[in-house]
């Protein structure tokens, strides 16, 4: 699953790395999920497309989005968003955070808490940017650990990249070590 802000313009720097991680990961075999709209959702389901893979967009109902992207091959509308967030859980292998607003970061999450108390199994959560990210990192770091909210080894649950084929390269590699059991 492919998360970022549905307002990145197609001519961003972060839009076009999250086309290239799709892209990538759809020529190792990995289907796309994304929300379904524009921007990096709309970036990952070109990449996937272009990778030659297929495309999932699990959109939300809401009065004030538009409707799905055009690289979305197969459709999803959810009414609620906390079936949505299932649906993104159960389906998924890894997350790929891209930059973006409340709903990547309630997701982002909602995913860690998940993996955090057992809850699914560990599956990678990326987040692409690396100055992005950075200061929720530092704060985590030295606000949240510091003040034991958070194992150490919780930070472990997170890659930080700027990098689309060392993303790529992490969801191979856990689906790997994971089907090898």
């Amino acid at each position: 699953s492919v998360f970022g802000s549905a307002r990145t313009a197609p001519d961003d720097p972060q839009y076009l790395a999250a086309q290239e991680t799709s892209r990538l990961l759809a020529l190792a075999g990995f289907t796309i999920i994304t929300g379904a709209g524009p921007g990096i959702m709309e970036a990952a389901n070109k990449g996937a497309k272009q990778g030659g893979g297929r495309s999932i967009g699990c959109n939300i109902e809401l009065p004030f989005e538009q409707g799905a992207n055009p690289y979305v091959d197969t459709l999803v509308n959810f009414r609620y968003f906390f079936v949505r967030k299932t649906m993104f859980i159960k389906y998924s292998n890894a997350f790929i955070i891209f930059p973006g607003g409340f709903g990547t970061l309630d997701e982002t999450f909602e995913a860690l808490t998940l993996i955090q108390t057992g809850k699914i199994y560990q599956f990678p959560v990326i987040l692409f940017g690396r100055h992005y990210w950075a200061g929720l990192i530092r704060w985590l770091q030295s606000r949240v650990l510091v003040e034991r909210k958070i194992a150490p080894g919780d930070m472990d649950l997170l890659l930080v990249t700027d990098d689309p084929a060392e993303a790529a390269h992490a969801v191979v590699e856990a689906y790997e070590s994971t089907t090898k059991k």
